[in-house]
C-alpha cells in the first residue's frame, strides 16, 4: 500500500509538471511553439555539424513568425522597395523577393533597389525570370534568345553564362530556370516555346550545360517546372493543366531534372499541373507523391525545393481561391519556399501558415525542416 501511495504521489506531481508546462508554453507565445532547440553541436561521433544542422538549431530557436518567414518570398511593385518588405527582410521574416518588369525599367534602377534589398538582407534570395527571348524580367539583358532558339547545350552554356553575369551586374542572385520540360511529342504544348528542342536526352543535356554556366557565374538556378510541364497544353498560370502521360513517359520526363542535380542545382520548381499518373487528387506543387516521394525519395533531392506562384490560376484552382490554404498545401505536400506573387499575399500567406502551425505538430515538424533547408541554402551560397 506504502509503495502505491508513493507511486500514486509521483504520478499526480508528474502531471501537474505537464499541466504546468502546457500553461506556460500557451503562455510563451510563438516562440515557444518550436520545443526545445536542437543542439547540432552534441553529434556522437564528435563530428562538427552540418550547415543543414546548424540552421535547425538556429530556426528552433526563432519565434514563430521568422520560422515562417524562412519560406517565404514576397512581391512588391516599383522601383523601390516598400518599408514593410526592407522590415520584413531585416528581421528575417521573409527569405528573399522576386523582381517583375516594373521593379526593373533599367540598369541603374534595377542596381539600386537590389542593393537596399541586400543591405536590409545580406543573404536575402533576390531572383526573378530571365529565360530568354519574350520571358525577360530584364528586357535590357541577355539573353535575346529564348531557350527554344539554343539549339545545342553549347548554345545554351553559352547563353546562361551571358545571362548570369548580365544578373550578377544587377544584383540578382537567383534565376527561375532554366526551364527543363520536354515538350516532345505534346502537340499544343504550353511549353513549346520556352523549352530546350529535342527529346528528354537532348533537353537533359542542354539543361546540363545551362545548370553548370549559372553555378560558375555565381547564380543559383531554379530547373522548373517539377515534373515537368511540357505535356501540358495550358499555362498553369491560366487555367487547370493535366499532364496525361503514363508513368513511364513522366520517368522519361524527368532526365533534364536529373541533369540539373547531378550538375549541382540547389534549387527546383514545383510546377502546379495534375498528374493522374502519379497523383489522381493533387496538383504536383500540392502533392506528397510528387513533392516528397518523387522528389525526394526516388531522385534523391536534398535541396529547396520551391512552389511556382501561388497566385497562379491552377494553385488557387486546387486551393478554393485561398492564398493561404495554396500554401499550407504545398509546405504539407513537401515544398520548402513559397513563391508569392502578389503585393497583397504575404499576409494572408504568413497567416494561414502560423495558423496551421498551431493546430499541428506535424505541419510546424514539417515547416521547421523547410525553413532549415532555406536558412541553410542562404548562409552557404547566398553570404557575402
Amino acid at each position: 500500500m506504502a509503495r502505491r501511495r508513493r507511486l500514486g504521489a509521483l504520478a499526480a506531481v508528474a502531471l501537474v509538471a505537464v499541466l504546468v508546462g502546457v500553461a506556460v508554453g500557451a503562455r510563451g507565445g510563438s516562440h515557444d511553439l518550436a520545443g526545445p532547440p536542437y543542439d547540432a553541436s552534441r553529434d556522437p561521433a564528435g563530428r562538427p555539424p552540418s550547415a543543414l544542422a546548424q540552421a535547425r538549431a538556429e530556426v528552433a530557436r526563432m519565434p514563430l513568425e521568422r520560422q515562417v518567414g524562412q519560406t517565404l518570398i514576397v512581391a512588391f511593385a516599383g522601383t523601390r522597395a516598400p518599408g514593410y518588405v526592407l522590415a520584413a527582410l531585416r528581421e528575417g521574416r521573409v527569405a528573399g523577393t522576386i523582381l517583375f518588369g516594373g521593379n526593373a525599367p533599367d540598369a541603374a534602377s534595377v542596381r539600386a533597389l537590389t542593393a537596399s534589398l541586400r543591405r536590409a538582407g545580406p543573404t536575402a534570395i533576390v531572383c526573378l525570370d530571365q529565360e530568354g527571348g519574350a520571358i525577360r524580367t530584364l528586357r535590357f539583358a541577355p539573353a535575346a534568345a529564348g531557350q527554344a532558339a539554343q539549339p545545342t547545350p553549347a548554345a545554351a552554356g553559352a547563353a546562361a553564362a551571358a545571362t548570369a553575369k548580365a544578373l550578377r551586374r544587377a544584383g540578382v542572385n537567383v534565376v527561375l530556370g532554366p526551364v527543363a520540360d520536354v515538350a516532345a511529342g505534346t502537340p499544343g504544348s504550353a511549353m513549346a516555346s520556352r523549352v530546350f528542342p529535342g527529346d528528354a536526352a537532348a533537353v537533359a543535356a542542354s539543361v546540363r550545360a545551362a545548370t553548370r554556366a549559372y553555378l560558375a557565374a555565381g547564380v543559383l538556378p531554379v530547373p522548373k517546372h517539377f515534373p515537368g510541364l511540357g505535356g501540358a497544353t495550358v499555362n498553369t498560370d491560366h487555367g487547370d493543366a493535366r499532364v496525361e502521360r503514363t508513368r513511364a513517359q513522366l520517368t522519361a520526363d524527368l532526365a533534364p531534372f536529373r541533369a540539373a542535380f547531378a550538375a549541382g542545382a540547389p534549387l527546383t520548381m514545383l510546377g502546379h499541373a495534375r498528374y493522374p499518373a502519379l497523383d489522381p487528387r493533387a496538383i504536383a506543387s500540392q502533392s506528397r507523391a510528387v513533392a516528397t516521394d518523387l522528389l525526394r525519395g526516388t531522385l534523391g533531392f536534398d535541396g529547396v525545393a520551391m512552389t511556382d506562384s501561388l497566385e497562379a490560376h491552377a494553385a488557387l484552382s486546387q486551393a478554393g481561391d485561398d492564398v493561404g490554404a495554396a500554401a499550407v498545401r504545398s509546405i504539407r505536400a513537401g515544398a520548402d519556399l513559397l513563391l508569392t506573387t502578389g503585393p497583397g499575399s504575404f499576409p494572408l500567406v504568413r497567416d494561414a501558415l502560423e495558423r496551421a502551425v498551431r493546430r499541428s505538430p506535424a505541419f510546424r515538424a514539417r515547416l521547421l525542416d523547410a525553413a532549415a533547408r532555406v536558412l541553410a541554402l542562404r548562409r552557404t551560397r547566398l553570404a557575402g
